[in-house]
């Protein structure tokens, strides 16, 4: 049993390879840049590619050749069920409505005349997404019906920027504020303001769709619960001041005081009902306190996690102490 591992600086494989090498285990390190991968493949039995929704050679190809590795009789990590949906809110949509997941009622519209209808006839505010971005990137609280009018107008006509430069200037500005951020930060993100990411410059602007989730009242922080391998670990993160978003926020606890079994229970149903090997939910909490999921993801920034006191298993024992989820994927795989 050979793994074929695809290394980026950053990611997943950080951790996979010393895994590896700790346990005797059998891989060797691909590119999956490269046009021979599947050559690479040849004498494997898993492929294992931490892939980024911000890269843009990821996004082109990154699925296609892990279902393409599947398809010689490899092992994937992410596989099928685990990534098809990754980066897509329009897809997660559709996916959750399908399983008759706790979704927050979600709308979407491929027709100008057909969302103006929807906006004259319903409430606000309303949460604008994007179908892409992580750390709450592409995400705006609507107020009004001429907002959302704006909005839409925009979305059939120039389109969006994959990257919200002001918004980003705003978020580094409001982290330096509150103590998070360097003056470095804030300059960083000033800069953006007048140079894009290679992303958004690569990649054709958002357009020819609009959609919208309800808001949800109340809500100070998200839930973040991570399953692999029926195991489940978590984060509270704490809304942005004066902001209604969470992800990206920086502001994590990670006690386990904050989490509730009905939460973590419904992250293992969720996992198993949509045959996920690695799964990131995000949940918000109704007036009732019933909890709602808003997206998952199988990928996660590691080191945001190492705080983590410990992990539950699927009949809810709380294991404490410090874990490498990462290690996990491997194990599973073999």
């Amino acid at each position: 049993m050979k793994i074929a591992i695809h290394h980026t600086p950053g990611t997943f494989s950080d951790r996979w390879i010393p895994y590896c090498e700790k346990q005797g285990i059998d891989f060797k390190l691909v590119n999956c840049y490269k046009s021979d991968i599947i050559t690479q493949l040849k004498d494997c039995n898993i492929l294992m590619w931490h892939f980024h929704h911000s890269d843009y050679k990821d996004v082109l190809f990154a699925k296609q050749l892990l279902y393409s590795a599947a398809q010689m009789g490899l092992k994937t990590f992410p596989d099928y069920n685990t990534c098809w949906h990754f980066d897509d809110k329009v897809g997660q949509k559709y996916l959750f409505e399908s399983i008759n997941a706790p979704l927050i009622p979600s709308y979407v519209f491929y027709e100008k005349k057909e969302a103006f209808n929807w906006i004259e006839n319903t409430s606000f505010p309303k949460v604008f997404k994007l179908r892409g971005g992580a750390g709450s990137e592409n995400v705006k609280l609507v107020r009004t019906a001429q907002q959302a009018k704006r909005l839409t107008r925009k979305a059939f006509g120039r389109g969006f920027s994959q990257f919200d430069n002001v918004g980003y200037f705003k978020d580094r500005l409001n982290k330096y504020r509150s103590g998070r951020d360097s003056l470095l930060g804030v300059l960083k993100g000033f800069g953006r303001l007048f140079i894009n990411t290679e992303y958004a410059k690569l990649h054709s602007p958002e357009k020819g769709y609009i959609y919208f989730q309800d808001f949800i009242p109340n809500n100070s922080f998200d839930i973040r619960v991570v399953v692999i391998a029926n195991k489940a670990f978590a984060i509270k993160r704490m809304v942005r001041n004066g902001d209604f978003r969470a992800s990206g926020s920086g502001n994590i606890l990670y006690e386990k005081k904050h989490f509730s079994d009905e939460t973590i229970i419904l992250a293992f149903q969720l996992t198993d009902k949509l045959h996920l090997q690695c799964a990131a939910f995000d949940f918000v909490y109704d007036s009732t306190g019933n909890p709602l999921v808003t997206e998952v993801s199988y990928g996660f920034f590691s080191l945001g996690y190492d705080r983590c006191v410990g992990y539950w298993d699927k009949s809810l024992l709380f294991h404490e102490g410090a874990f490498i989820p990462q290690n996990w994927m491997v194990e599973t795989l073999l």
